[in-house]
């Protein structure tokens, strides 16, 4: 239905019922006026009234040139009266007037002859304000100028919606002509685009009178049929001056370049974001699979489906390795993390910790080769065959629905320790450049947390490996002692310390328990404390009581560069049942005893070794058959979240449970007392008292 409830003549035809009337002849005011052959006023509208300021009364049987033109135009007038009431040619023109009360009007004349049923000859004048006319025309010319140039494509649809008019910026922006709009709709006009929803919007404004303004739209047009656009699309109801409805205007902004723009904004954004999580996520332990573990998990879900960290086997053994060109490439898998949509990603992935070799075709091999990213945007079934390691990894990944993949090189100091590999398997996009750019980012600050690790994992394995070759392998009895050990190296975060034990046999049946820690850590600890280690073997063989051989201890260590160290020193006699004991500034042991609680063995601490100038003293306690000393270093009680006090009581608790072998007390105060996360070794040494001899 048209605005006025009257439908639209089919193919343009006329309009058949009553319309709803403009409002243009209620802005012109038009006066009317008829005159008979002999010039005198025969009708008069209200219009005229108004503009000439006679009442119909006395203006009706006067001649008109005498009330409504300047008597300066009167002959002029009369003459053109004459002439359109000769021939019939109807004449138009401007003439000032004198109004009833004096003043003086510039008036628009239109005067046409009239034919009545009986052949009487009348003149029809109508009359406009010029003033009114000329600001009407201004108006129009200024709306023409700016609907055809401005860069906002303008429509007008009628209450149909049916295309009314449209400027050159509309054309261009549809890649329509302007006569292939006119009374077409939009869907007709446009069938890529989203027709309901602009046809859902119109109704609305149609209905309400509220405009829609900034609309997103997105789609094609016939100027752009290959790529997507987006405009911004306002509505606003169309009112003439009675306030009858006309239709919608409708304004298109091509706002693409502003949305790329934008979207490229945010990829950035999002880019600072994932390097910025990665900072913080990546690199927390030096340690080897956890960090390439971060690696992952920061790639996944932000920039692929799954992901997966292999380096090189040579690298992981700490060799520099570079391949040929027809060599294939031995990896080592330490990650790999996937989303929900890639659960079969992992199966054709190698696990964590397994060695295998990719063929020299692999482009996972070309990427570690090469030093070079390798993208694949879009996979195809051939692809597949050079990203899995096998024909059934490669059939698991199209099971997958892998359709992107990309690897970028792990470099760190020149060197090509690995890649990571990134798949795509829910997420529609293709890899683009903006991932290749923001993949290599992410390795190239991986690789250096990676290189660093394995660098430690390295020297932390040589000196663990030294620091284990110094420890006693001792017999589980001996001299009238049953002895168990264990020695705990620090957690990953941490290189190895200097912590050590001793079990040395003496003269008489005699034997010397040894517990130290030196200050440090590494391989410089762990050959102060092979050093420490000797000089205590020495000096005990000499038979040296404990106080003594501490202060021969406290020279040497005095000696050694930077060298400090704690140590409890005790001779086990079992013939006297008695153990003597001297201490360097070491925790106390604990002796445990049938009957009794255990107990932190009152002794002087004392200094540690390489301190000087302070002397040790001995002190003896009893130890009878079935009774238990526990020697340790602070790793085993210290931490940074409790008091010493707690955990020493919850070491003394722990003890308080008779039962159990050695073997199994040592692994239980290990299990509860020692924190992963510890940053310190630990040494321990449990002995039980045997009959005298035995």
């Amino acid at each position: 239905m048209s605005a006025a409830g009257t439908p639209p003549a089919d193919g343009g035809g006329p309009v058949r019922g009553p319309v709803s009337p403009s409002g243009l002849l209620d802005v012109l005011r038009v006066a009317s006026v008829v005159l008979d052959a002999e010039g005198r006023i025969v009708l008069w509208s209200p219009q005229a009234e108004e503009l000439f300021g006679y009442t119909a009364r006395e203006a009706l049987g006067r001649y008109a040139a005498r009330i409504m033109v300047h008597e300066q135009h009167l002959d002029l007038v009369v003459e053109l009266f004459s002439e359109v009431m000769r021939t019939g040619r109807s004449w138009a023109g401007a003439f000032p007037i004198r109004r009833k009360d004096g003043g003086t009007r510039l008036v628009e004349f239109r005067n046409m002859r009239l034919l009545d049923d009986r052949g009487e000859v009348y003149a029809l004048g109508l009359a406009v304000d010029q003033s009114t006319v000329r600001r009407l025309e201004q108006d129009v010319a200024l709306s023409a100028r700016i609907v055809a140039q401005s860069p906002i494509g303008l429509a007008v649809l009628d209450a149909d919606l049916r295309y009314v008019s449209v400027n050159p910026a509309l054309e261009r922006i549809n890649g329509v002509p302007a006569e292939d709009h006119l009374g077409r709709t939009v869907r007709e006009v446009l069938p890529l685009l989203d027709a309901d929803a602009i046809e859902d919007a119109a109704h609305r404004v149609l209905d309400t009178g509220r405009p829609a303004v900034d609309r997103p739209l997105t789609g094609r047009t016939p100027a752009d049929p290959d790529e997507d656009r987006a405009w911004s699309v306002s509505l606003y109801r169309l009112e003439n001056a009675l306030g009858t409805v006309l239709g919608v205007a409708v304004s298109v902004v091509d706002v693409t370049e502003q949305r790329r723009a934008s979207a490229e904004a945010e990829t950035a954004r999002r880019r600072l974001a994932v390097i910025a999580d990665a900072t913080a996520r990546i690199g927390t332990a030096l340690d080897l699979e956890r960090t390439a573990g971060e690696l992952a998990g920061v790639a996944v879900p932000e920039l692929a489906d799954a992901a997966a960290v292999d380096l090189l086997e040579a690298v992981v053994q700490g060799r520099r390795s570079t391949l040929g060109p027809g060599e294939p490439a031995v990896i080592r898998a330490l990650a790999v993390r996937w989303t929900d949509a890639a659960d079969d990603v992992p199966s054709a992935a190698d696990p964590p910790g397994r060695v295998a070799r990719y063929a020299a075709d692999r482009l996972l091999t070309e990427c570690v080769r090469t030093g070079s990213p390798v993208m694949v945007p879009q996979v195809k079934d051939e692809d597949l065959a050079r990203i899995a390691r096998s024909p059934e990894a490669a059939e698991l990944l199209a099971r997958a629905g892998v359709h992107s993949y990309l690897a970028v090189p792990l470099i760190a100091r020149g060197e090509v320790l690995g890649a990571l590999d990134l798949v795509r398997t829910r997420n529609p996009r293709p890899f683009d450049e903006d991932d290749l750019l923001l993949a290599r980012e992410l390795a190239s600050r991986a690789a250096v947390q990676i290189d660093n690790a394995r660098w430690y994992q390295n020297a932390r394995d040589t000196a663990l490996t030294l620091q284990r070759s110094l420890l006693p392998s001792h017999p589980p009895v001996t001299g009238g002692l049953e002895v168990a050990s264990r020695y705990q190296p620090a957690g990953a975060t941490s290189e190895v310390g200097g912590d050590w034990f001793d079990v040395i046999p003496l003269e008489g049946g005699k034997t010397a328990l040894v517990v130290g820690d030196v200050m440090g850590s590494g391989i410089p600890a762990a050959a102060t404390m092979g050093r420490l280690r000797t000089a205590t073997h020495t000096l005990a063989s000499l038979g040296l009581d404990p106080a003594v051989l501490l202060e021969h201890l406290d020279r040497i260590t005095g000696g050694l560069d930077q060298a400090i160290a704690t140590c409890v020193y005790v001779v086990h006699d079992p013939r006297a049942r008695q153990c003597a004991i001297a201490n360097a500034g070491h925790l106390p042991p604990v002796r445990v005893r049938a009957g009794h609680p255990p107990e932190l063995l009152d002794l002087p601490t004392g200094v540690p070794l390489g301190v000087g100038g302070v002397a040790f003293s001995t002190t003896t306690v009893e130890l009878d058959p079935g009774d238990r000393l526990v020697l340790y270093t602070d790793g085993l009680v210290e931490t940074r979240r409790h008091p010493l006090d707690e955990r020493l009581d919850r070491l003394l608790a722990l003890l308080d449970h008779p039962g159990g072998s050695l073997e199994e007390v040592c692994d239980l105060l290990l299990r509860t007392l020692h924190e992963p996360d510890n940053m310190d070794d630990v040494a321990l040494l449990i002995a039980r008292a045997t009959s005298s001899g035995t």
